[in-house]
């Protein structure tokens, strides 16, 4: 692959940006200024810099976020920032996009990819990925409140019951729950349906993929082959 196409893959800006990126000398491979565009190079496990900032080659991008509250996850966000503000600017002109969706208020792992066969796997109703959610309730949680999540609860826009795939408490007025289905403020909703509210909520896993301690809130990091599998598991 030529270098003019490298920088345009990984979402440096157009094909005449990357060449001028080029021809200025920002881009360094191994400590090396490389200014020809149409010089080749191996793709695979590729490490540079553009600018002073390192980066490395992805044919696909497939990141985790730590999303921290006060982000909405949407391009076009209507009152608070999008989290692809969270994210270099390579990562969103590539066209990454959130896999699924946290509310505003809620903190936790959020995935972002531009790989759209990964994104419809992810996020297809059919595939029941769990989720584990940390919930911080505004009253104690009830053996019986934890039966009925687990047993289904109606809720107002579907007559059929939803239920929790697994649902332990953490504290007096903390929840554990890990749910298979997608639906809009659907946590909020089974804790409303109980008798109780939602008062904090964290989402700490996706599939097997669990969010790290050393991934502080608003922080990314790339994901590997082994993590994918994970999630693709």
């Amino acid at each position: 692959m030529r270098w003019s196409q490298v920088l345009f893959s990984q979402g440096f800006g157009s094909r005449r940006e990357c060449a001028a990126l080029l021809a200025a000398g920002l881009v360094r491979h191994a400590g090396v200024v490389i200014d020809d565009g149409e010089r080749e190079v191996d793709p695979a496990n590729l490490a540079f810099e553009v600018d002073g900032q390192p980066w490395a080659w992805h044919e696909r991008a497939l990141v985790l976020l730590h999303k921290p509250a006060g982000y909405e996850c949407s391009q076009r966000p209507s009152a608070w920032p999008s989290v692809l503000t969270l994210l270099p600017a390579p990562l969103r002109r590539r066209g990454v996009q959130p896999v699924g969706r946290l509310d505003a208020d809620t903190t936790g792992a959020l995935l972002l990819t531009d790989d759209g066969p990964l994104l419809h796997r992810l996020t297809s109703p059919k595939r029941h990925v769990p989720k584990v959610y940390e919930v911080r309730a505004r009253h104690a949680v009830s053996d019986e409140q934890i039966e009925r999540l687990l047993g289904g609860v109606v809720l107002d826009d579907d007559p059929k019951p939803v239920r929790a795939a697994a649902a332990e408490r953490g504290g007096e007025a903390s929840l554990r729950l890990t749910l298979t289905e997608g639906k809009y403020h659907q946590v909020k909703r089974m804790l409303a349906a109980v008798g109780n509210r939602c008062d904090g909520l964290h989402r700490s896993a996706i599939g097997a993929l669990v969010l790290p301690d050393d991934l502080a809130p608003g922080q990314w990091r790339w994901l590997g082959a082994a993590e994918r599998a994970l999630l693709e598991a």
